[in-house]
């Protein structure tokens, strides 16, 4: 039995379907844990393949690579350096489990399966895993650790089964995905177990980005008095290590380095800067291309690449049409030049001619409605598309969470790119960002400091500039209004007399409530985007997009 511990938080940047690539950042955790002086290293859950592997796992190959990754570096840990607690998928018995391996001693020395799986939200679990049975603790060389894999600490059967058996310290692998306020709720509960199993908790979470999700890291250490311990820096890898001590029948972490965890608008803005930073990276984009306009939207969503990227890896171009101001021209190259990116122009008046011309009999006693406005923004996409195949540029399109709720977007226009970064972002937010990046550099940003979203573009009032004189309150409400509605139906399930009943006109909320529902066709064609809120776009909410109800209450 031993009356010490070093253990080290490996808070870890997997990439999903990179089995070799994860397995190898686990053994450069390993050596510099092992050169530190660990005992035992902890990674997130199913660190081997990334987190979420979805459908990937289901595959037999896939779980034969991991097996033998897996076993190879268990063998590793022959040489009395430190053992390795790894989330990963697992076959057992012909059943595919979400586990947690102890390797140890040259080989895989104990084996946990999650107890409880979660098949909610962005959650889908039990489509490819099967549900484990209740857990013991794992003897680690004389201590009883009361292991558990993300969604077992979220209700308390797991921990009152592993406290009521023995275990000693609860170690819990993660892959709890950011949204606003997650943290305080991730906190809360690790707190509620430790303080009902009156021993000390260790948090691991994965960082980065995946698709639609983004991973903030946070990972860290609560005392069997729910003091915390140790807290590891959001939004990067690290690790954290950890000095342990016995005392008497309990465990004491040494209190260590407690950074701020993920809050506000810094959290909202480093989400999207990593959620795009990894999805292009890992995917193997060279740059991106953003479609200025002169408007908020493009120019925070350029500000967001270059901090990501670099801005040498951002080229906007704008594209021009005969209703495009000067002040619009002027605005989309300032922020440009505020960032350093580069700034084309390709004028799309000679495409909307050519439309003009092919479909003039077609269109012959009409007269002209949005159909003319949409073949503007469709030509927009046609031109990024086009730059996209010959650079290999990744486009990213500029839609805010406000007008892809109602629909304010055109399909194969706007709406075109690989990936969205304010897709999960109100336009009142937008706002606010703007102001927040202006004043602030955040932590790990490549782009440059001071102010980027030129001050006028902030003041002016938003437009599309698709027809003369055109205002985007011509066809919406004032964004104030219409967000707080918006998040009343989206994120808070509200019914229309309830949001009439905060104060807002029922026409109005009817008139939103439509949109929302009509748009759910063009929302099932955008591009995936970092989610930020409670409920967003795409995996997150599942709407029929055939879809009959109209409900008023």
């Amino acid at each position: 039995m031993t009356d010490t511990l070093k253990i080290a938080l490996a808070q870890l940047n997997p990439t999903v379907g990179d089995i070799a690539g994860n397995v190898a950042l686990l053994r450069g955790a390993r050596a510099e844990a092992a050169a530190g002086g660990a005992d035992l290293v902890v990674a997130s859950e199913l660190v081997t393949c990334g987190y979420p592997p979805e459908d990937l796992v289901i595959r037999p190959i896939v779980q034969e690579t991991i097996e033998r990754e897996v076993t190879a570096l268990a063998a590793e840990t022959a040489d009395g350096g430190p053992a390795m607690l790894i989330g990963t998928p697992w076959v057992h018995d012909g059943n595919l489990y979400n586990a947690a391996l102890l390797l140890d001693g040259g080989e895989i020395a104990a084996t946990r399966f999650k107890y409880d799986l979660p098949n909610y939200g962005v959650f889908d679990e039990k489509r490819v895993f099967c549900t484990g049975p209740l857990p013991g603790p794992v003897n680690f060389r004389g201590v009883r650790l009361g292991v558990m894999v993300c969604e077992d600490m979220w209700t308390e059967e797991v921990a009152e089964c592993l406290e009521e058996s023995g275990a000693e310290i609860l170690t819990i692998l993660n892959g709890s995905p950011y949204e606003q306020d997650k943290w305080d709720t991730r906190v809360n509960l690790a707190v509620a177990r430790a303080t009902e199993c009156r021993m000390p908790l260790i948090y691991v979470n994965q960082v980065g980005g995946q698709d639609e999700l983004v991973f903030d890291g946070a990972s860290f250490v609560l005392g069997a008095d729910a003091s915390l311990r140790a807290q590891a820096p959001a939004w990067v890898e690290t690790i954290m290590l950890t000095d342990w001590s016995r005392d008497g029948d309990s465990w004491i972490c040494a209190e260590t380095d407690r950074h701020p965890p993920p809050d506000g608008d810094p959290a909202i803005y480093s989400a999207m800067v990593l959620g795009l930073r990894d999805y292009v990276r890992k995917s193997g984009f060279p740059g991106v291309l953003i479609g200025m306009s002169g408007g908020i939207d493009s120019a925070l969503t350029a500000a967001v690449a270059a901090d990501a990227l670099g801005p040498e890896a951002v080229h906007c171009v704008m594209m021009p049409s005969p209703y495009t101001s000067q002040e619009s021209l002027d605005d989309a190259e300032e922020a440009c030049r505020l960032l350093g990116a580069r700034l084309d122009s390709v004028s799309i008046g000679p495409a909307m001619g050519a439309f003009d011309e092919m479909l003039a009999e077609a269109f012959a006693g009409t007269d002209a409605d949005t159909t003319e406005e949409n073949i503007q923004a469709r030509s927009r996409g046609l031109t990024l598309m086009a730059l996209s195949n010959k650079t290999g540029a990744m486009v990213v399109s500029t839609g805010n969470k406000s007008e892809m709720s109602v629909g304010y977007a055109t399909l194969y226009g706007d709406m075109c790119g690989g990936y969205s970064v304010l897709k999960d972002v109100y336009k009142t937010k937008v706002f606010e960002l703007s102001h927040w990046r202006n004043n602030n550099l955040p932590d790990g940003a490549l782009g440059p400091a001071g102010m980027v979203v030129p001050e006028n573009i902030i003041t002016k009032p938003p437009t599309a500039e698709l027809k003369p004189d055109q205002k985007d309150e011509d066809t919406l409400p004032p964004y104030d209004q219409l967000d707080a509605i918006l998040m009343g139906l989206n994120e808070r399930d509200l019914s229309i007399d309830d949001v009439v009943a905060e104060g807002h006109d029922r026409a109005l909320v009817l008139r939103i409530w439509r949109m929302l529902l009509g748009a759910e066709y063009k929302r099932r064609q955008a591009p995936p985007g970092v989610k930020i809120t409670g409920r967003s776009f795409g995996r997150d909410r599942r709407y029929p997009i055939v879809n009959a109800f109209r409900g008023r209450s």
